[in-house]
């Protein structure tokens, strides 16, 4: 199996083909060879299999220049920011105007909360305008590929029904709508028989099959197109909570070598491995993953690239990886899971409310029972659970609240990663 640093050095020395072993002269070859492109089905343009997710994550600048050259110089398009927030679009629109590259990106977002407290006369469709032209500033373009409503919003329809008119327009080429959660699946069936859309996208990796049964074939049927999430295994709904397990299926694989058989579909690593059991799904338009280092992109890459598992290694596949050891438990931003504590109601409902970063990003919290619900912007509702009477935690973010004697909370730290942000109560 060769590691993705080792494949980047080859790329980067192509001419040094005298000291190339066997393995690695046909890995090279195979990195040439053409990224499989997929026709998005309400057009019949074409679109190459693997894309970039840009998130939240904190990394170097120079380093993400490099992943976003590394893409297009390898026939890749499609870089997608709807797992991030304000900053991740205003990131990538930076990025890519400083490369010269918006024109080789197939621009993909989600229709985002504005700043500004809503209130009982302002009109949805003005709201969702709002947030499209803030998009086009952050992302720095005339016009934007494909933008996404998540289901959860509440004015889903109204946000569909101001995207349809701007595509008439030609500023949005392709609308859609995201989920996150298999929860949320029966709501996505519902757009798709009843929503004129181009796009779905859906969490969907080779341990995570939900889709395969009613979504994928649904879309299929009426001609919508598949942006695959988490193929590495990513958030995962579990008994009404949330558990997040950041490239779930490579903790899974761990240092065990790749079996034997892999090399039937031209799979070297295990991402590739993963890679090719989502994007050899017909419905699947492209897949989209996250990476900070240009090495990963290369090995990524190689999963849209050469032979891909038909239907019977796909379930050859499937059935290694169900045998495989479950990931350890899921990490918290700090370390390991703090046990979870119980707290009042009475203290719980000091942190309900709004709160509003320096970006505009709204948190809103709300009780329900014994539990605190956290809203970050226009993302899925999360179950937070306590770590402290000031301190919460939800996968892979934290929020903490200052400590009061006199039990009146006016603002909190979000917590993502290395990152600190800090947000005050506006209601």
């Amino acid at each position: 199996m060769i590691s993705r640093r080792k494949l980047l050095g080859v790329s980067a020395a192509a001419g040094a083909t005298l000291a190339l072993t066997p393995e690695l002269l046909r890995a090279l070859q195979r990195s040439q060879r053409q990224l499989i492109q997929r026709a998005i089905p309400s057009s019949g343009e074409m679109l190459p299999v693997i894309g970039l997710s840009r998130g939240n994550v904190p990394a170097d600048h120079a380093a993400l220049k490099e992943v976003f050259q590394t893409l297009v110089d390898h026939g890749g398009k499609l870089l997608d920011t709807v797992h991030g927030w304000d900053s991740a679009d205003q990131v990538a629109g930076t990025i890519a105007s400083e490369l010269g590259i918006q024109d080789r990106i197939f621009w993909s977002t989600q229709l985002r909360p504005t700043p500004g407290t809503p209130g009982s006369n302002v009109d949805p469709a003005a709201v969702a305008r709002a947030g499209v032209e803030a998009s086009f500033a952050r992302l720095r373009v005339p016009r934007i590929d494909l933008i996404q409503v998540s289901v959860l919003r509440p004015d889903l329809a109204t946000s569909l029904a101001v995207l349809r008119e701007m595509k008439k327009q030609g500023r949005v080429r392709y609308i859609g709508v995201t989920a996150a959660f298999p929860n949320q699946h029966t709501t996505v069936e519902s757009v798709m028989r009843n929503e004129p859309i181009d796009f779905i996208s859906v969490d969907y990796a080779i341990d995570n099959r939900a889709v395969e049964a009613t979504i994928l074939p649904l879309a299929q049927q009426r001609r919508i197109g598949v942006l695959a999430y988490f193929p590495f295994g990513g958030a995962a709904s579990r008994e009404g909570g949330t558990v997040a397990v950041v490239n779930r299926l490579l903790q899974r694989a761990g240092t065990r070598p790749l079996p034997a058989w892999a090399a039937e579909f031209d799979a070297t690593s295990w991402a590739q491995f993963f890679l090719k059991y989502v994007v050899s799904h017909p419905a699947v338009t492209a897949v989209r993953v996250g990476t900070t280092k240009a090495s990963h992109m290369v090995d990524n890459i190689g999963g849209g690239i050469g032979r891909l598992p038909n239907e019977a290694m796909r379930k050859r596949m499937a059935e290694f990886v169900d045998a495989l050891p479950e990931a350890p438990a899921p990490q918290g931003p700090q370390g390991p899971a703090t046990p979870a504590v119980v707290l009042q109601a009475a203290v719980l409902d000091r942190y309900v409310g709004e709160y509003r970063t320096a970006a505009g990003l709204v948190l809103t919290f709300r009780r329900d029972g014994d539990k605190l619900f956290v809203k970050v912007g226009a993302n899925p509702e999360l179950p937070l659970t306590a770590q402290s009477e000031q301190r919460f935690s939800a996968g892979p973010i934290a929020v903490e609240f200052p400590t009061t004697d006199a039990g009146t909370v006016t603002n909190l730290t979000l917590h993502q990663g290395n990152q600190r942000t800090p947000a005050t109560r506006s209601r």
